[in-house]
């Protein structure tokens, strides 16, 4: 008989971290480039950029725009036990977990440096929002990390971030700030018990100015709720191994909130924001049940016509034969509650 290899088990995630303390000095290395999973566009690829001036959609496709989802509401009533959220656009979402209110990478700014004006209004007024009990940021781009609207914020606000950025939130006047490496976590006490915040892995880079290029990190955030329920916010991202990593190390992952917009030219931006497709099959490697799209709808930050996000991330949804009900392609300003594990 033919001498056959035993299949072996697949390996046993390695344990989560155990929570580091919250507002704890850090030392960090000076840059982070070593981190990249991919080179930066160089000289010659910001000129054949300019020269071929495709950064923006085409004006034959500008009348979508005013197709864009919009449909503000009332937020849900979220006691302890429940998850829900609410879309403020780009990647500005109110997360209501083990009743703690929660912002991601909060813009709500009408422009940001080196974009034309938002296209669709922010989703939820400002003076509507809930207490914000903590707020965590992917990145330092702009249009992830805003000061005019944490300046809004008490500057007790805990701030979760990655890491190197807590200096330059602490010189803003905020005290209660954390930057975490890859694979780290914190957990926040909340009515319904401590809320597991791990700072993950994305394909992306980081700049705010001519000279800080990846001189802090950038990641997505895993938030665990005191039952377990588990959503993965990605921040900003190209398509790569870090999903299935992710996935791998957080089972039982029960929403994504992923990135669809922001992708043409693909030559270009290919390896760092994920196109439609790419964002279903992030969502399939991650293991997650429900996948909720973003950066899209809001600003128009690349050259594919403004709708299309839309109908692509549909279409390859569909091609899974995933059901329809677990793809929550949510307009600006809608809200939905998550159910437990079997709803």
């Amino acid at each position: 008989l033919p001498h056959t290899t035993p299949l072996l088990p697949p390996a046993a995630p390695p344990p989560l971290a155990e929570p580091r303390p919250l507002a704890e000095p850090r030392s960090w290395p000076r840059d982070f480039t070593d981190r990249l999973t991919a080179p930066l566009p160089g000289v010659r690829a910001l000129a054949r950029i300019a020269r071929e001036g495709k950064l923006r959609p085409v004006p034959e496709t500008l009348p979508e725009i005013q197709e864009l989802p919009f449909e503000p509401g009332p937020m849900p009533v979220a006691g302890p036990a429940t998850l829900a959220l609410t879309w403020a656009g780009h990647a500005s979402w109110v997360i209501r977990i083990g009743g703690l209110t929660v912002l991601t990478d909060p813009v709500w700014s009408r422009k940001i440096l080196g974009t034309p004006p938002r296209v669709t209004p922010v989703g939820v007024r400002w003076e509507d929002l809930p207490a914000v009990d903590v707020v965590v940021i992917s990145h330092n781009h702009y249009d992830h990390l805003d000061a005019p609207t944490l300046k809004r914020l008490p500057r007790h606000t805990p701030l979760l971030l990655p890491a190197g950025l807590a200096r330059w939130a602490r010189r803003r006047g905020f005290t209660h700030v954390t930057d975490l490496d890859w694979w780290e976590a914190v957990e926040l006490p909340a009515p319904g018990g401590p809320v597991r915040f791990d700072f993950v892995p994305a394909h992306h880079w980081s700049k705010r100015t001519l000279t800080d290029t990846c001189r802090t990190l950038w990641g997505g955030w895993m938030l665990t709720a005191p039952d377990g329920r588990r959503l993965h916010f990605a921040g900003d991202t190209g398509y790569g191994h870090w999903f299935e990593e992710i996935g791998r190390r957080f089972p039982g992952i029960d929403l994504a909130l992923l990135p669809i917009g922001a992708y043409d030219p693909r030559w270009m931006l290919g390896p760092v924001h994920t196109d439609p497709e790419e964002a279903v099959r992030a969502c399939q490697d991650l293991g997650a049940r429900a996948m909720a799209p973003m950066h899209w709808s809001t600003f128009l930050l690349s050259g594919e016509p403004p709708l299309e996000p839309l109908r692509r991330v549909r279409a390859a949804w569909a091609a899974t034969g995933r059901s329809r009900e677990d793809l929550w392609d949510l307009p600006v300003g809608a809200s939905r509650v998550l159910g437990d594990a079997s709803g």
